[in-house]
Parts: structure tokens; sequence; C-alpha cells
């Protein structure tokens, strides 16, 4: 991406989030410890335990504590030591994996400065949204799965499958929830990323191409497993202390999402069985929502990242704050949601309640975990009231403005007319 082809806000922002990363602010050693910007699985403090066990010659995973990669920790330990610049700079490569994302789905290039206007949009709504700047500041790990989320669209986006198959392989070795975008991907891979909301069609993919990409996808994985089983000493201690974290919750440490709660009041007698629903309930939606939105595989991701954002295992600010930036992707729509007044409130209302509750129940010690879990449910409402709107506004778009008539549809292309009009005005 060449300086002419950049959005005035994007060096801009860039070099403000760079500055935050260098420059010390007061109390930033208080959101390391927040559980709403880390989990178990994503902190930072853990992360350091982890580099430390492993400079005294101590296997990282034998105390259960520990949950990061060995790909994190080789990365942290050799290359490059865990400073905020690196946070930083994920950021940035997020923001410009979403804007060529953007630019893509377009299909088209108005008029320079109409463009960057929406542009600067596009990139402001990453680079500025605190549910992605906080988890960053507390050098949360979910920074580089979100990145590397980002990046696979990106590629997949612009029809260069190995590069968007190594991506999304890389964002399932850190975390095996993001499994769920896979087959969205390959979709996007031998399709187009361009809007079809409006004018929906059959899959006119090539169906063969699709085994040959999952294979890639496959080699790619196991690569990853290899040099992460070479790193850890060769053992495979670090698989059920990394990846079954996710599916055995052996960690109940108080987080915005809906897990923890409903584990940490379970009799052991039935938490197998509740583990295997929880986790499935995550799968199923895979099919019905790629099968529904079967023209438009990218708006297809886009709600299974809102899936994640609402029910993942381990939930932080950084899981629903992708979804919320990435519904700038999709100016059609819109005109087309019913409560986005009410979602927005919703998450206002998260976002107040959640730190003052966890401060009450934690630091004063005066509530208790019903207060905490209280405000998890407000998240999970907001999480599932955007889910919810964003496939209503998706195939509501298909049938078009009420005012013209049941037997006519807005044409995509009229669609994004209409929003050049808007932006420019």
């Amino acid at each position: 991406m060449t300086v002419t082809n950049t959005p005035p806000a994007f060096p801009v922002l860039v070099c403000l989030r760079l500055l935050l990363a260098v420059l010390p602010l007061p109390g930033q050693h208080l959101l390391k410890h927040d559980h709403q910007l880390s989990s178990p699985l994503t902190s930072y403090l853990r992360l350091n335990e982890g580099l430390w066990l492993l400079d005294n010659n101590i296997d990282p995973y034998m105390g259960g504590a520990f949950h990061h990669s060995p790909l994190l920790l080789s990365l942290f330990s050799t290359i490059v030591p865990p400073f905020p610049i690196v946070w930083a700079v994920s950021d940035a490569v997020g923001a410009w994996a979403l804007l060529r994302i953007w630019r893509a789905r377009q299909g088209f290039l108005p008029h320079k400065g109409t463009r960057f206007n929406a542009e600067n949009l596009v990139v402001s709504v990453y680079l500025l949204n605190p549910y992605l700047l906080f988890p960053s500041l507390a050098l949360s790990t979910s920074t580089f799965e979100n990145t590397f989320t980002l990046l696979a669209l990106m590629f997949a986006s612009e029809g260069k499958p190995s590069s968007a198959l190594l991506a999304i392989a890389f964002a399932v070795h850190l975390a095996p929830s993001s499994i769920l975008l896979l087959l969205p991907i390959l979709m996007v891979l031998v399709t187009s990323p361009t809007s079809h909301l409006a004018s929906p069609r059959p899959f006119h993919g090539s169906l063969k191409r699709i085994p040959f990409l999952f294979g890639e996808f496959t080699l790619y994985w196991l690569v990853l497993v290899g040099a992460a089983c070479t790193m850890a000493g060769g053992g495979w201690n670090w698989v059920s202390a990394s990846w079954g974290a996710s599916l055995t919750l052996p960690d109940l440490t108080p987080n915005p999402g809906l897990w923890w709660y409903f584990f940490t009041e379970m009799f052991d007698h039935f938490r197998p069985f509740f583990l295997m629903v929880f986790s499935v309930h995550l799968v199923i939606y895979i099919l019905p929502i790629c099968i529904k939105f079967q023209h438009d595989p990218l708006y297809a991701a886009f709600l299974l990242i809102g899936v994640l954002g609402t029910f993942k295992a381990y939930l932080t600010l950084a899981d629903p704050g992708l979804f919320l930036s990435m519904i700038s992707l999709f100016p059609e729509v819109h005109g087309y949601l019913r409560y986005p007044i009410i979602t927005t409130l919703l998450h206002l209302h998260a976002a107040l309640l959640l730190p003052l509750q966890h401060v009450l129940w934690v630091s004063e010690g005066r509530g208790n975990a019903n207060f905490y879990y209280a405000a998890s449910l407000v998240m999970g409402m907001a999480g599932g009231a955007g889910l919810v709107d964003a496939c209503w506004a998706g195939m509501r778009i298909a049938v078009g403005d009420a005012k013209v008539g049941a037997e006519e549809k807005v044409d995509g292309n009229k669609v994004k007319e209409v929003w050049w009009e808007v932006v420019q005005q």
C-alpha cells in the first residue's frame, strides 16, 4: 500500500498508537490485571511467567497456569522481547488488513476524496475501538489472534490462497475456536468478496477446489504443530495445556463470557456433558450461516466472528470488538439494521457495568460473583442483539425497500451508489 493510496487517518492513528506504546501511561499496569481485557489463555502476566520458567529450565506447561502456544513462547524468548511496540505494530497491521478487505469488497473505487472519507472511517473504527485498544494496551495476545484473522480474510479477498490458508492456520493454532472461520474463507477463495447481499444467487464457486485448499490448510497446520512440538522440547504437554484449555475449561477466572460462572456452579458429575454441549453449540452455527449466505461468504465470516464474540469460552473484549469494527465493511446493510440504538445502549451498559462490578467484587469485596455475572449476561445480550440484527439486515436487504413493492429488489450497485452519495455529503 503506497503512501498516495493511504487514507490520511491511517498514518496519524498509527503514530498515535505507537506513542501509546512508547510513552508510560498512568495505571497501565492495572490493565494487565483486568479480567475483561485478557483471559488465562491470552494474559501477558501468564506469558511473562512462562518466559521466566523457560529461562530457569522449567517446563512452563507442567504447572497448569501457562496456556499460551509454544510459538509465542519461542518468539518472545528468542526473537523479540514482549515489548508494547509489538502489540502496536499488530494493531497497525490489523487496521491495514481491514482496509484492504474493504477495498477488495467494493469492487470499484469512486472519486479519491469520497473514497478516502469512507476509508478513514474503516481505519478509525478499528484503531479507535476501545474494545480493541484496551486489550492491546493490556498486552493481551488476543490482539495477535485478531490480526491473523483479518490477514486471512484479506488474503482470501485478494485471491491469494496460500497466504490466506497460512494466516488462518496461525489463527487456529493460537485460538482453536477460529476453526469456525475456515469454511467461509475457503468459500471466499473460490468465489468473490464483493457484495451480493442485495441479489442472492446459488453458490457459483468451484467445489472441486475446496478439498485441495483444505489439504493445503491441513499441511500448514501440521507444520505449525510440528514446530510447536519441537519448541516445546519434543513433548505434547502443550496440547492439553493450550488447546485443551478451550475445551475442558480448567481455569474458571471470571471474564465477560458466559461459560465461567455456569461451570463454577456445575456439579462435577455433569461437567463433561455440558462441556460437550457448549463446545458443539459453537460448531452448529457454521453450516447454517454458510448455507444461508452462500452468495456472500465474507458476510458469513463476519457473522461467525460475531458468534465467537458472544459465545467463546474465554471471552475478552477484543472478541466482540473485532465484530463491531468489521460492520464498517458492509455499509449496504446499515440502513436495514432494526435495533442499532438498542444494541449500542446494551454495549454501553455492559461497558460501564463490567468494570464497576469487577471492582466491587474483586477489589473492594463488597459484592459477589452474581453481580459480575449479571454484567456478563448484559454483554452476552449485547453480542446476541448485534449478531441477530446483522443476520436480519443481511437477509432483509435482498427484499429491498418496502416502498418499491415486494416484487422489486434493490440492485447491489445502486446500494453502493447511494452509500457514496451519503458519504460525500
